[in-house]
């Protein structure tokens, strides 16, 4: 199942926040195209973060599928800017256009909702505590991870808080169905989650995923936006106190 639209009846304007991700996201993707020490250089590396030191130069690890050659390319100073870096930068074609996808299906209705700027604080806070997750799992690992999968994850949570009525349309089996964000948000988690512990077992990637990132990303996304929701409540119910105090003196 895959998401190609959802419900945007409460959308007012274009999210500006969301369209500027897709252009930096897209423009990163063309830079690392063009020099490949770019992706080496700045991708987190779970051992780098936990110990704060740069690694250079190939180095050999085992993995499922055999023994693997990994470049590491240096990197920022401090090394931790990876973690900023990395949310923008992704592994394929494929790997961008999905996760493009996925952050223009949801995030405009999620910014709209927040607001654009603490929406963009909100996406990079997503993203960070996504790779600090996937770092959690195996803070040794030498193995590379990017991609913007924690950030959008967190979108997918608050969206699940927010607009769990809304309805999601996707491609199932050559035909287009509408189900409930709250189903289709679910049946993603619950996969993330079941593929994510499996994932334990063998390596802190599977397939190249980084469910871990995708399980933090998310959780921290429900929890901001369920305090959102509750600030952004009582600056309504603020707002309309006002509005009555003020209707109740043009009485008096």
């Amino acid at each position: 199942m895959f998401p190609i639209g959802d419900d945007d009846r409460e959308l007012s304007g274009p999210a500006y926040v969301t369209i500027f991700l897709v252009i930096a996201n897209v423009v990163v993707f063309l830079l690392q195209i063009a020099d490949p020490e770019l992706t080496a250089g700045f991708s987190v590396v779970p051992r780098e973060i936990a110990t704060g030191q740069d690694l250079v130069g190939t180095q050999t690890i085992q993995t499922p599928g055999g023994v693997a050659q990994i470049l590491h390319a240096p990197g920022p100073n401090p090394i931790y800017l990876t973690l900023l870096a990395a949310m923008f930068m992704h592994g394929g074609v494929m790997h961008i256009l999905g996760n493009m996808i996925y952050l223009w299906i949801f995030g405009d209705n999620v910014e709209h909702r927040f607001g654009a700027f603490p929406f963009l604080l909100f996406y990079i806070l997503s993203g960070l505590v996504g790779s600090l997750a996937h770092i959690a799992v195996d803070p040794q690992s030498t193995i590379p991870s990017l991609g913007a999968s924690g950030a959008i994850s967190g979108v997918l949570g608050a969206y699940l808080v927010l607009f769990p009525r809304n309805r999601v349309h996707a491609v199932f089996f050559y035909q287009v169905i509408s189900i409930p964000a709250i189903l289709a948000i679910g049946i993603w988690i619950v996969f993330q989650f079941i593929s994510g512990i499996g994932s334990i077992a063998v390596t802190s990637q599977t397939g190249g995923v980084a469910y871990a990132a995708h399980i933090g990303g998310f959780l921290a996304g429900v929890i901001l936006a369920l305090i959102m929701r509750a600030l952004i409540r009582d600056e309504r119910v603020s707002v309309l106190t006002r509005f009555e105090r003020a209707d109740s003196r043009r009485w008096w």
